[in-house]
């Protein structure tokens, strides 16, 4: 049997959900192929001991829906309120068979175009079409492929004698009296690690986590991929001398005893000490990886950052594969580490400005944008409407802005919404004589430099001038020319993040003011030397 679409999607996880959603609603032929007999499988297994740190904040104190979606990071971009995942749990922090049923619940209510029970086997590239067999002879036939499927494949880091270890966190067991009086290398230093740390601390006799670099706490860094205060309680009983303990080192290399293993450590902060260790336990928690085993040579994708992610553009195209996509965790490439596109509240909006570039590049849609008169008003108006009430570029700081430009000949500003800053830089908008991307931001910088992230000294409300100065959240207006940086803005920081008074809206329309009369000289002066 042979199918033709306009998308082949594979994974009908949360990434695969969201985007049969998109695809769906645009009137696109689609399939989305799984491998197991339900959608998001995935977390019928991990994490593994169940809590999910992706938050499901209810009573919030807003009734905007938009707003709402702040602290809910469990929810799927739609149309249905029944389908919000506060609907299912009450819990903050809730149990992964909750988002099972949840996705499924998805899927069922948009009748998403799913084959289950469907695992690849082969994907080929020929005459300008993918083709992808399943194990069962069927043949799919697809314009545009978009893998979905997440990074299953736990990566193992390049150490002598990794071969040697047997457990790592996908098959490892959970029952913490399984390691009673055992010593412990944990391999890693992410949630996984802790996750798995902070149920053996009872039971084991010590426990030690050894990675190259120093543990990175999510409250610092405003990744949330890094440590989460649910998992750190480990770092207490090191502290406070419980037996177990921080390693910042490379493991060199691992040696099988009858008993056990030794492991070889060369220290990073112990001026090159090197020293050996015996264990009788090694677990890898060193994450995952993509696992290209499906894709023959005529459409292998290139991998970045040690294998472990398919390489793409801003658009989360294959790099050497034209019209191979990449949706979900896979778009983490792109921010990898600094931002949220490996969990559900950010690649939700990466997926939705995906399926704005699939209309406009191959649906003759273009990109929605909102027309505004060319007023410093209208667009301070906008701008401070949109800064207090999105989602996207609340969860996707930096990453995800607003797209605005200036049009003196006709008059308008054009207000485009929720795109990677990267994308406007590289595709056409870039290339436009007056444009401002609109985001929000943290003082990263400024917080980095503090000894203690809780003492950070925040600007006074009346030093708006200062504004740039401003560590906790705030909108950012970069203004370009031809993608050049020429002017930048900042709201001052606001402690409830609402940014709605005179200091933030007078500065802004001063700002536009000056904007838009500068650029309109320049262009009747570039008028009169043409």
């Amino acid at each position: 049997m042979t199918n033709h679409y306009d998308y082949i999607v594979i994974g009908a996880g949360p990434a695969g959900l969201q985007l049969g959603y998109y695809l769906q609603k645009m009137g696109c032929s689609y399939i989305i192929l799984e491998r197991e007999d339900k959608a998001g499988a995935f977390f019928e297994q991990y994490p593994r001991h169940r809590r999910l740190i992706s938050i499901n904040k209810i009573y919030t104190g807003y009734d905007d829906k938009s707003i709402n979606l702040r602290w809910d990071w469990n929810s799927l971009l739609c149309d249905h309120d029944g389908l919000l995942f506060k609907n299912y749990s009450k819990d903050y922090l809730p149990n992964a068979d909750v988002l099972v049923d949840y996705l499924n619940d998805f899927s069922n209510h948009y009748q998403l175009n799913i084959s289950f029970n469907t695992e690849v086997d082969t994907v080929a590239k020929k005459d300008k079409e993918f083709v992808v067999k399943d194990t069962k002879g069927n043949v799919y036939r697809g314009k545009r492929l978009v893998v979905a499927t997440g990074t299953f494949k736990p990566y193992i880091p390049d150490i002598e004698g990794a071969e040697l270890v047997e457990d790592n966190y996908t098959t490892v067991s959970a029952d913490p009296m399984d390691f009673c009086g055992q010593r412990v290398l944990i391999l890693g230093k992410g949630n996984s690690a802790f996750e798995l740390a902070d149920s053996l601390i009872s039971t084991t006799a010590l426990i030690h986590l050894a990675s190259p670099e120093p543990v990175k706490m999510a409250w610092k860094t405003h990744h949330v991929g890094h440590l989460r205060a649910v998992n750190n309680n480990f770092l207490e009983t090191y502290l406070l001398k419980g037996q177990n303990a921080l390693i910042n080192g490379h493991i060199t290399k691992i040696e099988k005893k009858e008993d056990g293993y030794r492991v070889t450590i060369a220290y990073n902060l112990a001026n090159d000490e090197v020293e050996q260790i015996d264990y009788d336990r090694i677990i890898f928690t060193t994450g995952f990886q993509f696992d290209d085993s499906i894709f023959d040579e005529s459409c292998k994708p290139e991998l970045v950052i040690k294998d472990r992610f398919p390489k793409q553009t801003s658009e989360w195209e294959s790099t050497n594969v034209k019209d191979m996509y990449f949706a979900g965790i896979l778009m983490h490439m792109r921010d990898f580490k600094k931002k949220q596109s490996g969990f559900i509240h950010g690649f939700r909006y990466n997926i939705a400005a995906l399926c704005k570039m699939f209309g406009q590049k191959y649906h003759q849609q273009p990109l929605p944008f909102e027309r505004l008169p060319l007023t410093s008003k209208a667009i301070t108006d906008k701008i401070i409407e949109r800064v207090n009430r999105t989602s996207s570029l609340w969860q996707q700081t930096g990453f995800l802005g607003d797209y605005l430009t200036l049009d003196h000949e006709k008059g308008e500003a054009r207000y485009y919404e929720g795109l990677p800053v990267d994308y406007m830089m590289d595709s056409d908008l870039g290339q436009e004589s007056n444009w401002y991307a609109v985001t929000l931001e943290f003082g990263q910088e400024i917080i980095d430099r503090s000894r203690d992230v809780f003492a950070v000294e925040r600007i006074h409300k009346d030093d708006y001038p200062n504004a740039k100065e401003s560590t906790g959240i705030h909108p950012i207006i970069r203004g370009y020319d031809k993608g050049e940086q020429r002017s930048e803005h900042h709201l001052i920081e606001d402690f409830t993040s609402e940014w709605k008074r005179e200091v933030h809206t007078k500065p802004l329309e001063k700002f536009f003011r000056k904007e838009i009369e500068q650029s309109q000289a320049a262009e009747k002066l570039n008028f009169v030397r043409s």
